[in-house]
Order: structure tokens, then sequence, then C-alpha cells
């Protein structure tokens, strides 16, 4: 996955985003890349985007949040599509998301359930999807 180094918890700690969007991505070699990140003290969390005919049912999100775990990657964004030129067929509606999230906390320890998020330009920070 795509993922970047930084120092923004404001004590210290190394860690890196990655961007898995469904568990067929962590293959054994994204296993090994993320092993080594671990031992050298890295925490690593995981963001996502909702897509349609991807992962647009609880059941691949939830298999995605066990695999990230196994190898010590927490869930923590799971971002609705921007709406970008030619991907509004990935687009999933804002009431199945919340339907989607719903079943995620049901099947789902609270530290496997990430945080539905969307971009809004101009803002200082993700905006929460409740």
């Amino acid at each position: 996955g795509e993922g970047a180094i930084g120092r923004h918890d404001g004590v210290g700690h190394r860690h890196r985003v990655e961007a898995q969007r469904h568990r067929l991505e962590l293959t054994s070699t994204v296993g090994g890349a993320l092993a080594r990140f671990r031992q050298a003290g890295i925490v690593i969390l995981n963001q996502s985007v909702l897509l349609q005919g991807v992962n647009n049912h609880w059941q691949p999100l939830a298999a995605l949040s066990e695999g990230l775990f196994e190898y010590g990657v927490l869930p923590y964004y799971l971002h609705m599509l921007d709406p970008v030129a030619g991907a509004a067929h990935f687009h999933v509606p804002i009431g199945t998301a919340r339907e989607i999230m719903e079943d995620l906390r049901v099947h789902l320890p609270g530290y496997l359930v990430p945080r539905l998020v969307r971009e809004q330009s101009g803002a200082p920070y993700k905006i929460p999807v409740l």
C-alpha cells in the first residue's frame, strides 16, 4: 500500500499510514514489509476508501480489518469517495455507508472498526460521517 512515515502524534512516535482497500491486497510481500516497519518501532494505521463493487459490504471490510490486525496494523479511516471525474461508478451512497458501519460495529470489536470520514475542501481535518 501507499504510505508515508510521519511524526504527528505530539509524543515522538513514528507512524505510517497504509492504504489497503481489500483483504486480497494483504499478500505475504506486504506482510513482510509491514513486519519490518513494526520491528523498527513504527505504528501502522490503515485508511481505506469505500468503493462500490470492491468493498461496499461489511464482510470484505471486516476481513480487511481482521487481516490488517494480524499484521499489527490498526484500521483508522474509511473514507467516502471524493467526487472526482471518472470515478462516479465507485460511489457508495451515504445511507449504505452508514449501514455498513453499523454492521461492522455489530461484528467486530471496537478497535477494528475504522472511522467513517469524508474530505471537505479547505477543512483542516477529516469530517466524521455520523
